[in-house]
């Protein structure tokens, strides 16, 4: 039977944000009299995913889609409507649901460039407190996955963007997460590099049951 583990309903985020005229006029007026406008990122959103879905969240630039995995993330809270993520409200950001799921925005990076991609993989054993076994075979898992065996011992800031996002896909899943959000994982990226993370995703979802939800602009 399947079961829920991302439940959303009528979920709101707006901002409010400053408007002034332009020119010094408009700027020495703003000191006395600050004018604002309320901007709707996500409006009324309701879903549910169950486990080991893979979902896609596709829209424009501007859509709401990465407001939506922050709030699902707990980066940031809703303005109102109700969100549960594997028994959690994110916002209150408990270690517990943090180790529960992983996050790899392809505009930001994770990693340590200054290191190379062993002693990164090390570090993220020592903060999710992963045991040296399950350390182990992830680590052989996912860099026989990727074919990664060549790069492991250069500095990440060497990687080309391909390698670089195989890299972050490696070190998000290192401590095996529930769920895997993925903002916009092949912006950037040719279209065979974009197609063998895909190829890497839908693997990952079938033979490990991860949960993945997956922002992009474009269907894929």
């Amino acid at each position: 039977m399947s079961t829920n583990i991302i439940k959303i309903n009528n979920l709101t985020k707006k901002y409010r944000r400053f408007k002034k005229k332009e020119g010094i006029k408009g700027s020495i007026a703003s000191l006395f009299k600050r004018e604002y406008e309320e901007k709707t990122a996500v409006g009324g959103v309701s879903l549910s995913v169950c486990k080991g879905e893979f979902v896609g969240l596709v829209g424009p630039n501007g859509a709401g889609k990465t407001t939506l995995i922050k709030m699902m993330t707990g980066i940031i809270a809703p303005s109102s409507g109700k969100i549960d993520v594997l028994g959690y409200y994110p916002n209150d950001l408990k270690n517990s649901f943090k180790k529960k799921y992983a996050v790899v925005m392809g505009q930001k990076s994770q990693l340590f460039f200054e290191l190379t991609v062993n002693d990164t993989l090390k570090l993220f054993k020592e903060i999710y407190e992963i045991p040296e076994k399950e350390f182990q075979e992830s680590k052989d898992y996912f860099v026989k996955l990727f074919g990664s065996s060549d790069i492991m011992d250069v500095q990440v800031r060497t990687l080309s963007l391909g390698e670089r996002m195989k890299m972050e896909l490696l070190t998000a899943l290192l401590h095996n997460p529930e769920i895997l959000f993925l903002d916009e994982p092949t912006i950037g990226l040719d279209a065979i590099a974009a197609k063998q993370i895909r190829i890497f995703l839908k693997e990952i979802n079938k033979q490990r049951g991860t949960t993945i939800i997956l922002t992009s602009h474009y269907h894929e």
